[in-house]
């Protein structure tokens, strides 16, 4: 009996040290993961600009244009308008928050509407109701209208411009062994599990994510 007793407390700690040890191995791939993708995200050539923190929020630049005239922005979001003119083409912009490498953010409610005008052609069949993110310095105003409503745009010379994509990536729930998106799931080894977490991501039904990728 003695034996028995220390045979389950034998395989008890076993399988604590074995819980600790996975724990840590998955912070430890937690961290490296956020490491390695912070360290990924990088703001495209184009709409780099020449400031290290150009204007990027359109309401205060709204609420009194006049001082950030001259000013170096990044703003972005989707084009609801576009209409080419004799040597540049006029963008209407529904602005939207980006993210740390200059992508709108989905699903994020609009700031405003700005204008950014583009010293070249761009076809109206590639860019209406695309997302863009747009670079260049705040030159004024523009008076304008939203159906029936007065609106004054924020004007931007946009130096530089970059279009995106969406795509759609399917989100697997758990179940079963194998690889998930970011490697192996959480019951079968160490890593990652079939979501944006570990140990089984979220439950119920797969899912369908929009993504904004280059």
């Amino acid at each position: 009996m003695l034996v028995e007793i220390k045979s389950v407390q034998i395989k008890s700690m076993r399988m604590k040290r074995m819980h600790l040890n996975r724990k840590s191995a998955r912070l430890s791939m937690m961290a490296a993961a956020a490491l390695l993708l912070s360290g990924c995200v990088t703001v495209p050539d184009a709409i780099k600009g020449t400031s290290p923190t150009p204007q990027d929020d359109l309401v205060r630049v709204m609420n009194a244009p006049q001082i950030y005239v001259g000013q170096e922005s990044r703003f972005g979001g989707r084009v609801v308008s576009i209409r080419n003119e004799a040597n540049k083409t006029r963008l209407e912009i529904a602005s939207m928050p980006l993210d740390s490498g200059a992508k709108p953010l989905l699903d994020m409610p609009s700031e405003g509407r700005f204008i950014a005008y583009v010293n070249r052609f761009l076809e109206p069949v590639d860019f209406k109701d695309q997302l863009v993110t747009v670079v260049g310095p705040i030159v004024g105003t523009e008076q304008g209208a939203i159906g029936d409503k007065p609106y004054r745009y924020v004007v931007i010379d946009a130096q530089g411009y970059k279009r995106w994509n969406v795509v759609q990536r399917l989100m697997v729930p758990p179940g079963g062994y194998g690889y998930g998106p970011w490697g192996w799931r959480a019951g079968y080894g160490y890593g990652w599990g079939p979501g944006w977490g570990f140990d089984g991501g979220w439950p119920g039904p797969a899912r369908i994510e929009n993504i904004v990728t280059e």
